[in-house]
This record gives structure tokens, C-alpha cells and sequence, in this order.
């Protein structure tokens, strides 16, 4: 499964450079029994009753759990995705985001985890979506400049920096009273637009192995309530959407 590396944060990482780099699609999955295992952990993101926890939890009793668990029930209940995104009566925005975010980062990095085993620095030598786009990582520290990273350790260090951002209290405050901080929404959307980058790689380079699982549906669903969700809150801007626009149109509309 997914292991993340030592934290290390994350500054100005550029939205995409053109790049004709090819990073080829992961080996098919051969052994059933790895198949269902993967399947099983897959199914786990969607189900809050499983033995394997998020990492990140709202503690019961809080607002943030309340909402969280409305937000849930909506999704059970076979509501529209369109419907279920949208801020309830009388709820804060920026603790309906906050729920979201939180819960987008746990089922995402679920959803790589499943296929983490096939990306490897031999199958996508570089962390690219197809032909057309690359994202490259650069965090002020070890990385200074924007560079080239196989798509493996670029996913290690982006969902590092996405947790430490969202136990900062100073970002993310849990206790009552506590105001957001001004650039909060700023915050969330640099979040998103970087957990879009793991569906890009996912979708272009592994979903042979998603389909091998039986588990195409499941992450179509987390797309589409992902893309819903951003969508009612113009939480990243249309250009870095590109790299899946045709699939988007396609099962979103």
C-alpha cells in the first residue's frame, strides 16, 4: 500500500509544463488474489466501517463530524452529486469545504494507493498526465527549482504536504471559536488543484489496472462528486481541468 516519506512542504509548484515525455501505462495485474486484495482496499474508501481508517478523522461531537456525517448520508442516499455538493441551510462555507477537502484527500490517496504498486520508477519515470502535461515539484528545500520526479515520489511528497496542511491548526482550526484564517480558501484550492493532478495520473496511466480490479465505477463516483464539488465553488480554474476535459464532458454532463 501507500507509505508517505518524512513531511516536506510545497511552494509554487507550477500548474502544468507541455512536456512529450511518454510514461507508459503500469503492468497489468496477473494474480487474483492481488486483484481482490486491492479491490478490497479500493471498496474501503467508500465505506467508513471498514478496519482501514483515514488518516485524517472528525472528532465526534464536533460541528465538522456533524457535517461530515450529513455530507455522508447524502451520498447514501442516491441523491444527485450536484445536489449533495451544495452548501446546506444556514452552514459555514468554509467548514463545508473544509469537511470536503479532508474527505477528498482521504479517499484520493486511497484511490492511488490501490495502484501505488504498479507506479514505479520504471513505469512513469516522470510524474505526467499522457503526452501533453507534467507536473513537476518544488518545495523551497530539497527541491529549489521545479524538477522532474518519478510520479511515485512526486505523489509521496504532494500527499505529505496535503496532511501537514490539514493538521495545521493555524489552517485547518478544530477548536470551537477559532476563526479561519483570510487565505484559508486559497489554501483549499492549491490543495484540490494538486489532488486533481493524482486522478490525471491515474486515469491516463493506470486504469488498466483500476479495470482489472472491477473498481472503475467506484472512482468515477469520487470523480464526480470531486468535480462537482469544485465546480459549485469555482475552487480551481477551468485550464488546469484540461488534462481530463473530454472524459469530464463525458461522464459529468
Amino acid at each position: 500500500m501507500f507509505v508517505k516519506p518524512v513531511q516536506s512542504p510545497l511552494r509554487n509548484t507550477p500548474p502544468h509544463t507541455h512536456t512529450h515525455t511518454h510514461c507508459p501505462l503500469g503492468p497489468h495485474l496477473t494474480i487474483k488474489s492481488t486483484i481482490k486484495t486491492m479491490a478490497l482496499c479500493l471498496g474501503q474508501v467508500f465505506s467508513k466501517d471498514k478496519t482501514f481508517r483515514p488518516r485524517k478523522r472528525f472528532e465526534p461531537g464536533t460541528q465538522r463530524f456533524e457535517l461530515y456525517k450529513k455530507a455522508q448520508a447524502s451520498l447514501k442516499s442516491g441523491l444527485d452529486l450536484r445536489k449533495v455538493v451544495q452548501l446546506p441551510d444556514g452552514e459555514n462555507i468554509n467548514d463545508w469545504i473544509a469537511v470536503h477537502v479532508v474527505d477528498f484527500f482521504n479517499r484520493i490517496n486511497l484511490i492511488y494507493g490501490t495502484v501505488s504498486e504498479f507506479c514505479t520508477e520504471r513505469t512513469c519515470p516522470i510524474m505526467s498526465g499522457g503526452l501533453r502535461y507534467e507536473y513537476r515539484w518544488q518545495d523551497g528545500d530539497d527541491y529549489k527549482k521545479p524538477t522532474k520526479l518519478p510520479a511515485l515520489k512526486y505523489m509521496n511528497l504532494l500527499m505529505d504536504w496535503i496532511e501537514t496542511n490539514i493538521n495545521n491548526e493555524d489552517i485547518f482550526p478544530t477548536r470551537v471559536g477559532v476563526p479561519f484564517p483570510k487565505n484559508f480558501q486559497q489554501v483549499c484550492k492549491k490543495i484540490l488543484s494538486r489532488l486533481f493532478r493524482v486522478f490525471v495520473h491515474v486515469y491516463i496511466h493506470h486504469f488498466d489496472s483500476i479495470c482489472s480490479m472491477g473498481a472503475e465505477a467506484h472512482i468515477n463516483t469520487c470523480y464526480k462528486h470531486y468535480y462537482y464539488f469544485i465546480s459549485e465553488f469555482s475552487l480551481i480554474e477551468h485550464s488546469e481541468l484540461e488534462p481530463l476535459r473530454a472524459m469530464t464532458e463525458k461522464i459529468c454532463n
